[in-house]
């Protein structure tokens, strides 16, 4: 039962950041996308604080060490994400930004020798395609933008990574309220760096804001956190990736944005890769598909 909760958590998560497209769209005509970073994680941070205080001082060192690095990571992959969508397309940024799901399990065989389920791999796969099926217009070019998404898929990857690993032996709320903080910091920080504390308060921004600070952050993050207990990571990183599919729900119903077949066929292969991480279909099974050493 924690399993199908944990999944239900994270799908709920995904469906969140897809209706964060919408508000992240019209952020951005009212600030820049470093404002809109600092005041989302501090929104965030604010939040959790007034919600969850009495936890504050029961954190211990381990805690504040482990909340730190996932606020790092997490910042980090969103800077690179920002500054990566300012030089290549839109369509780049979110596939490459989804190579993340077949990066997850690489990073525990890699660095702690844990073997690769071949079914979920398998799932990686095809959710990494439908995204990019999704999403993507045909460009052989590469440029400095699609190097630095490529960093933040790399970002994306190591946080959900590391969720899974330090929630195991952590509160969820505690670990969430660490990692909000520290990205709240250093959002703060480089908004103060680079000079950009002037802005307009219109309605418009500011609900947009307060939107992407509430759900897309503070909710959103705190529902992964409290999901990766009950969850593999790639597992995790597969359903989290139909954010993109979310995302052109909400695109097509409130945008308006046309549905072409295109959409339909990344749909389905997100979908499928669903379906086959979490069933191993059973023809699989038939075929002795191994775990990957």
């Amino acid at each position: 039962m924690q399993k199908y909760m944990g999944e239900i958590a994270l799908t709920i998560t995904a469906i969140i950041w897809g209706s964060g497209f919408v508000a992240s769209a019209i952020a951005l005509e009212h600030f820049t996308p470093y404002q809109i970073l600092a005041g989302r994680f501090l929104i965030g941070a604010i939040v959790l604080v007034v919600t969850f205080h009495k936890k504050l001082k029961n954190i211990n060192k381990s805690t504040m060490i482990k909340g730190t690095v996932l606020g790092i990571f997490l910042y980090l992959a969103f800077a690179l994400q920002t500054v990566g969508l300012q030089f290549t397309t839109p369509s780049k940024n979110a596939f490459l930004t989804a190579v993340n799901v077949v990066i997850v399990p690489f990073i525990a065989f890699v660095i702690y020798k844990r073997k690769i389920d071949i079914y979920e791999l398998i799932g990686a796969v095809l959710a990494m395609v439908g995204v990019g099926i999704l999403s993507l217009k045909l460009s052989a070019d590469i440029n400095i933008g699609d190097l630095l998404t490529l960093g933040c898929a790399f970002g994306f990857a190591f946080h959900i990574f590391y969720t899974a690993k330090y929630v195991k032996d952590s509160d969820p709320v505690s670990l969430t309220l660490i990692q909000m903080m520290t990205a709240a910091v250093i959002g703060v920080v480089v908004v103060l760096f680079k000079g950009e504390t002037s802005f307009i308060i219109e309605k418009g921004g500011m609900y947009s804001l307060l939107y992407l600070g509430i759900f897309s952050t503070t909710i959103a993050y705190l529902l992964q956190t409290v999901a990766q207990k009950m969850i593999t990571e790639t597992k995790a990183a597969i359903i989290l990736s139909t954010e993109s599919f979310w995302g052109m729900v909400f695109s097509v119903a409130i945008l308006d944005e046309a549905m072409t077949i295109k959409m339909v066929i990344g749909a389905i292969l997100i979908l499928s890769a669903i379906i086959i991480s979490e069933t191993k279909l059973p023809s699989l099974k038939k075929n002795k598909l191994k775990e990957i050493t």
